[in-house]
């Protein structure tokens, strides 16, 4: 093992500290947002100009097997600059390029992820006034502890094969949404033009406060999304969830029984079995442009009644949620997978970093279920 620093495993750059103007095309601007789960999300990152990107990569361009990192807010958060992507660092962000002559860059992000440099982040987190960061004067001097070459490839190769299996899935889940979503889209072009009262009925969420939740098999739905889960639902089957309050107008889909809260609206078409093709057509019948104008942002239950929207016809309208429901249904399924993936890697990676598991014994571990 070597014992060193991480100033030590290369050269550390932050990112300017202001904000260009952003647009919709364009070099890519990386924020915090572009940082989830080890990987860089381009979706959620913004866009500057040819003229902004040369005056915010004077200091530093991201080049391929860099390490990214928040410094500020999102603190833990990393990802490695993939190829063939044009990018700046954003505010709050970072970036370590490793010195391949001691580190294995893929390696370095399962390292900065595991809980040993966690704990090291979170003992240097300075708490202040306004949000949590780190000190990137003093980071370089942080301890850190890596295997040989040999062996850093050696696990990053074990956990990029769990990691790369769960990259397939998301994007297996992305592409039978949007097929589903196209496949809706044609159907409803010709269509009749109906209002959502006559096809829908929103139905109250119920008040559940964390303290009275108790964790099991059943997922709660607030207006953001997910919210933990529980032993009991509300909604005993499939089915739609609205934002009512906070996150107005999102529109969520819950493959099996869920418990809406009182910040959402639950869905119960009046056709029975219609809700997957609904689904699709709510999410794009444009309920987020309904906030009231009151302090807190709300969705008026009248006015989305009111709303116009165009369904297909009865037969092929049932004809086709029957067909997006199996997909729905095989979307759930790959991203269940995908969990059982990411918990896997996540039990894997501080064992493998400790010694305490064979690289061999990771292997066999990783064959069974990838």
């Amino acid at each position: 093992m070597l014992h060193t620093t991480f100033g030590n495993l290369g050269e550390i750059y932050d990112g300017p500290h202001a904000t260009p103007t952003r647009l919709a095309s364009g070099p890519y601007f990386l924020n915090i947002a572009s940082l989830k789960s080890g990987r860089l999300d381009l979706d959620a990152s913004d866009h500057v100009s040819e003229e902004d990107f040369k005056h915010w990569t004077r200091r530093v361009t991201p080049e391929p097997g860099d390490l990214l990192f928040s410094y500020e807010t999102r603190i833990g958060e990393a990802a490695l600059m993939p190829e063939g992507v044009r990018a700046c660092l954003g505010r709050r962000m970072a970036l370590l390029r490793p010195d391949r002559a001691i580190v294995d860059p893929r390696f370095l992000l399962y390292y900065y992820l595991g809980p040993q440099f966690q704990r090291i982040v979170a003992q240097n987190t300075i708490h202040g006034a306004t949000v949590p960061r780190i000190g990137l004067s003093t980071m370089p001097h942080w301890p850190v502890i890596i295997p040989n070459l040999t062996q850093q490839r050696a696990i990053a190769e074990v956990l990029g094969a769990l990691d790369d299996k769960i990259a397939a899935n998301s994007r297996l889940i992305y592409i039978g949404d949007q097929l589903s979503s196209a496949e809706v889209q044609r159907a409803v072009a010709d269509g009749p033009v109906v209002r959502l009262g006559d096809i829908l009925v929103l139905n109250y969420g119920k008040a559940l406060p964390r303290a009275k939740r108790i964790p099991g098999e059943v997922v709660v739905y607030g207006s953001g999304g997910e919210s933990g889960t529980h032993i009991r639902a509300l909604v005993e089957h499939s089915g739609i969830i609205v934002g009512r309050k906070g996150t107005v107008g999102a529109v969520y889909w819950s493959n099996g029984p869920h418990y809406p809260i009182d910040t959402t609206f639950y869905v119960t078409p009046l056709i029975v079995g219609v809700d997957p093709v609904l689904y699709y057509v709510l999410r794009g019948s444009g309920l987020a442009n309904l906030n009231s104008d009151s302090a807190v942002p709300g969705l008026n239950r009248d006015e989305a009644y009111a709303q116009s929207v165009r369904i297909p016809e009865r037969q092929v309208l049932l004809e086709l949620s029957a067909v997006v429901r199996q997909r729905l249904d095989w979307m759930d399924s790959v991203r269940r997978e995908t969990a059982r993936l990411a918990q896997t890697r996540d039990e894997l990676l501080p064992l493998l970093m400790s010694g305490k598991l064979r690289v061999k014994d990771a292997e066999q571990i990783v064959e069974e279920i990838a």
